[in-house]
């Protein structure tokens, strides 16, 4: 009883950082107009990738991209609000102190994220190796840090060693070619599953060409539960 009262102190603890967060904006941000309201995560969708989590009991994640920390907010209060005895949060962010000053690490430590919450400022492509050969397994992730299609490429190959067989992969900004693109490499020819109905409440757009197809800003992909290592003939184009 006491361990479970605990848990909902601390998640409402996260729930009024994160309604702060959406309200107020952070206390600091880039020098560009609007830059809050078009690099962070959305308060509905937000909130989506906590039910999520909750839903998949995930007991680790690991998250690409801090920024602002909505998402991490968001993934934090899921993983304090479960009860779980160790729950961990992995963050990777080599720009957190000289690109967003520190403002989403802040904002976690605020909520006392910071108790289970480890950030990693490197890119995830020097993280993840470390990662992997210390044997993490993560029961899901999110991705939200470079959009360059080799960025992406690269978190998805790496994601595959770490995210458990049958976990998750959340991704934001699902509609931008080079994203949906490197997704769909992993869908053809590795057997990630969409899940579609995941994030079909949250917010809808176009994406980089204004005449394309309105689609979900996040995407939710099931790993097999036995990851696959197709032979070099086996391609299927993407």
């Amino acid at each position: 009883m006491q361990t479970s009262m605990k848990a909902d102190h601390h998640a409402l603890r996260v729930q009024e950082v994160r309604r702060q967060l959406a309200r107020g904006g952070p206390a600091w941000t880039r020098a560009f107009d609007d830059d809050f309201e078009y690099i962070t995560l959305p308060e509905r969708d937000c909130d989506l990738v906590r039910d999520v989590l909750i839903a998949e009991h995930a007991e680790t994640v690991v998250e690409v991209g801090l920024a602002y920390g909505s998402s991490a907010l968001a993934v934090g209060e899921a993983l304090v609000s479960r009860y779980h005895d160790t729950p961990q949060h992995i963050l990777i962010d080599p720009y957190q102190k000289e690109m967003w000053g520190n403002v989403g690490w802040d904002l976690l430590c605020s909520a006392g994220l910071d108790q289970i919450a480890t950030l990693l400022q490197d890119r995830s492509s020097d993280a993840f190796p470390r990662l992997i050969a210390e044997g993490l397994n993560a029961d899901a992730a999110f991705v939200d840090g470079s959009h360059l299609f080799h960025d992406v490429f690269l978190d998805f190959y790496y994601l595959r060693q770490v995210v458990k067989p049958g976990g998750l992969v959340i991704i934001d900004d699902a509609d931008k070619p080079s994203v949906r693109t490197a997704a769909h490499y992993f869908e053809v020819n590795l057997g990630w599953t969409a899940q579609p109905d995941l994030f079909a409440a949250g917010t809808w757009r176009v994406g980089n060409d204004p005449s394309g197809e309105s689609r979900p800003r996040c995407q939710a992909f099931r790993l097999p539960d036995v990851l696959p290592e197709p032979r070099s003939g086996d391609f299927l184009p993407f």
